[in-house]
């Protein structure tokens, strides 16, 4: 049974989690001829404060490019 991991950071509405978790669940069971049903997919939520991109902290350099 495939187990799908996502790490991503806050701020996705629930709808979009929803949208993401169908679409991912889709095509793994595509791929792997497979039930949906044996699909698992999990979406983690981090703070921004807990993340870096390129040296900074992702909640810093996200508000200085907006």
């Amino acid at each position: 049974m495939p187990f799908v991991s996502i790490k991503m950071l806050e701020g996705r509405t629930k709808e979009q989690k929803k949208n993401l978790i169908e679409s991912i669940t889709k095509s793994v069971a595509e791929s792997l001829n497979i039930d949906k049903e044996a699909v698992w997919v999990v979406v983690e939520d981090f703070p921004k404060d807990e993340w870096g991109l390129g040296g900074e902290l992702a909640s810093e350099k996200i508000k200085a490019k907006r």
